[in-house]
């Protein structure tokens, strides 16, 4: 759920996240479109520096899915919602309060679910086609940190995770102006979750109660989405077709039927052909953003461009 926190909060501030660039220029006309810049998510961003933390949940597991994120997020109780609801109601400027955190109050269940519902339709436009490149992003770092602690321990590793965050005599410290993570309220042990979006900031949930987490900005972003598409090989077109391979090579951002049309001057019906088949080969992956589907390279697709370079 991070990276729909963090991802967002890069929407709601265009310019300011340069490496985010060509990612914002296609995601956020895309969600202005669906009304999602506007939402429900929107209305619980009105705190500066304070998003509510049940819209983060301890997770479960290591690798939880975003089926069970979203019903972690509906099953948040009462008294963890009202308080969460309390700390955000103290720091919205000038105590207005959008009338959807209102509604959290009065109507918990049916605005958990409308939530739910919306958090999951960002997901497929915002995050979905572009997920293959964001999860090998992240699984490099957290192997990055992992090897950092079995060949140097903690003190490397949290001296090493961002300018803000240091270890020094058993004790971990952060210059960090949101919450203080304390080992007396929390239960034992400190989540890190690497983020795409985080960057150059670090942000951390301290519920009563459960594991405290620290998500900060993984290493590499700067070259997530700043990358320029690969000519097809003659490799690679004597293997799929001169067709796919150029199709491929476009899909370096993820696009319409309509738009690969324009780009490559073939008909729309033969680019939904050949995607079709690319997809079967489980080279390309499909997304429904609102009317329309986005197709993106997969990692197999990725590999393939790669090799033949």
């Amino acid at each position: 759920m991070w990276e729909v926190l963090t991802s967002f909060r890069v929407l709601s501030r265009p310019g300011l996240y340069p490496v985010h660039g060509p990612w914002f220029d296609q995601v956020r006309p895309r969600l202005a479109a669906a009304g999602l810049l506007t939402g429900h998510l929107s209305a619980l961003f009105q705190a500066p520096a304070y998003v509510p933390d049940f819209l983060t949940p301890a997770p479960a597991t290591s690798a939880p899915t975003l089926e069970d994120e979203l019903a972690a997020i509906q099953a948040t109780t009462d008294e963890h919602l009202f308080a969460d609801l309390e700390l955000y109601a103290e720091k919205v400027p000038n105590g207005v309060i959008p009338p959807f955190a209102e509604r959290l109050r009065g109507h918990r269940d049916q605005s958990l679910a409308e939530l739910a519902k919306e958090i999951e339709h960002y997901f497929q436009i915002a995050l979905a086609p572009y997920w293959s490149r964001i999860r090998g992003l992240l699984e490099a770092d957290i192997y990055h940190r992992a090897r950092q602690v079995a060949e140097h321990g903690a003190a490397r590793l949290f001296n090493e995770l961002h300018p803000d965050v240091s270890w020094n005599s058993g004790t971990l410290r952060m210059l960090h102006r949101q919450r203080v993570l304390c080992r007396d309220d929390n239960a034992p042990g400190l989540v890190l979750v690497p983020s795409a979006f985080a960057w150059n900031k670090i942000l951390t949930r301290a519920a009563t109660g459960d594991v405290p987490q620290l998500c900060y900005g993984a290493r590499g972003v700067g070259t997530l989405f700043a990358r320029s598409a690969p000519e097809p090989s003659d490799a690679v077109a004597a293997v799929i077709g001169r067709s796919r391979a150029l199709l491929l090579a476009e899909l370096e951002a993820p696009a319409s039927t309509t738009e690969l049309a324009a780009r490559t001057g073939m008909s729309a019906g033969g680019v939904s052909e050949h995607l079709t088949a690319l997809r079967g080969a489980g080279m390309v992956s499909a997304h429904r953003a609102g009317r329309s589907v986005l197709y993106a390279r997969t990692s197999v697709a990725d590999s393939l461009l790669a090799a033949a370079v």
